[in-house]
């Protein structure tokens, strides 16, 4: 059994009815709604991609149980996960649900799910312009809805499974995500989490559409030379003039990591 979380400070939050076992290992968490919240582990120099290397967050992480856990929890709390076409391409294999990150608790992320009116799985979104879209992923073949532009909009639909639908927005080369969040909203995924990567997460952030952000400080030193490697915002920059200010809502160790919990700021 994993051990607790030792919370090192909290503050007031919304506060969700989780079973016994959940709420030992971690202790309180709940959002409200509508919500819009990230997640991320980095290293201690902040890198969180390895650039074409799968699976960079298992990397960084050491596939740290306790961080398996969070990862599951925050899933089980979610409508949608909401990721870019470069995650989905970085992780083949990869499921983005709760067990499959923290299969012992499976059936506690199933209860919370059912307690919360979620259903049994939350929606996996894909957000990608240029329709590159591998339609034989094994999350694609469950079931995905993937966010592009208008004019990518017909040709996806023709070459995704019947599981998958399509959200066309904009006649641009890009996707505006304040509008693309306006239509998963429509179709009630009120509970939005985001797990990157960094381009998706830039974009967010410039546009003030992340709530709250869940960072898991990793006891490791990754480097960086000539290989692109990203932190956890890339393609906006927001310092001198608009930096992202946030409030500390938590912090959680659990041996060497550090779990930190914060809400952005508005301007």
């Amino acid at each position: 059994m994993l051990e607790p979380f030792q919370v090192l400070l909290e503050r007031e939050v919304p506060t969700y009815a989780m079973s016994w076992t959940l709420e030992r290992i971690y202790g309180r968490l709940g959002f409200g709604a509508p919500v819009l919240y990230a997640n991320f582990v980095a290293s201690l120099d902040g890198v969180v991609s390895l650039g074409p290397a799968p699976s960079a967050g298992s990397v960084i992480s050491g596939r740290n149980p306790a961080d398996r856990f969070l990862m599951g929890l925050l899933r089980a709390c979610a409508d949608a996960v909401v990721i870019g076409a470069g995650t989905l391409r970085a992780t083949p294999g990869h499921h983005w649900t709760p067990a499959h990150v923290a299969p012992d608790f499976a059936t506690d992320f199933a209860a919370l799910r059912a307690r919360l009116g979620r259903q049994p799985e939350p929606r996996l979104v894909l957000v990608s312009a240029s329709g590159d879209i591998d339609a034989s992923h094994v999350a694609v073949q469950s079931g995905a809805t993937i966010i592009t532009t208008e004019q990518m909009a017909a040709e996806l639909t023709s070459r995704l499974p019947d599981s998958c639908d399509v959200i066309g927005i904009g006649d641009g080369s890009t996707v505006d995500m304040e509008p693309a969040v306006g239509a998963l909203r429509a179709r009630g995924y009120d509970v939005l989490l985001t797990e990157g990567g960094p381009h998706l997460m830039g974009d967010l952030i410039r546009l003030s559409l992340v709530d709250e952000l869940f960072l898991t400080l990793s006891p490791v030193v990754a480097g960086r030379a000539d290989r692109e490697r990203l932190g956890m915002v890339a393609g906006a920059e927001l310092l001198p003039e608009d930096g992202a200010w946030t409030d500390l809502l938590s912090a959680r160790s659990h041996g060497d990591f550090l779990f930190l919990r914060y809400r952005l700021r508005r301007a």
